[in-house]
């Protein structure tokens, strides 16, 4: 079952390049952030792919954990980020 490990790894390297695009290309600084969260998605998909090891073998614990601790993270360094833009638009008012 080589295609579904395929499939899942182009398809977070796809959620990767639509989120650098964007990050890249939105002048506005909440759309860029909204778009670096959308480029680790690609990349968290992009472990999960790499953790299957087929229909009979389990999957490989240690990509799910880093996963798991990837998503706290940037849940944390979203909700910072948008503190601080709120805080920095307050001063430009």
């Amino acid at each position: 079952m080589m295609l579904q490990e395929l499939l899942y790894g182009l398809a977070g390297l796809a959620v990767f390049v639509i989120g650098l695009r964007g990050a890249l290309l939105h002048d506005n600084w909440l759309l860029r952030l909204l778009s670096l969260n959308v480029c680790g998605a690609g990349v968290f998909i992009t472990f999960v792919a790499i953790a299957y090891r087929g229909l009979t073998l389990p999957a490989d614990p240690v990509p799910h954990a880093l996963v798991l601790t990837g998503i706290v993270v940037a849940v944390s360094a979203m909700a910072m980020a948008l503190a601080l833009g709120r805080r920095l638009r307050s001063y430009d008012d």
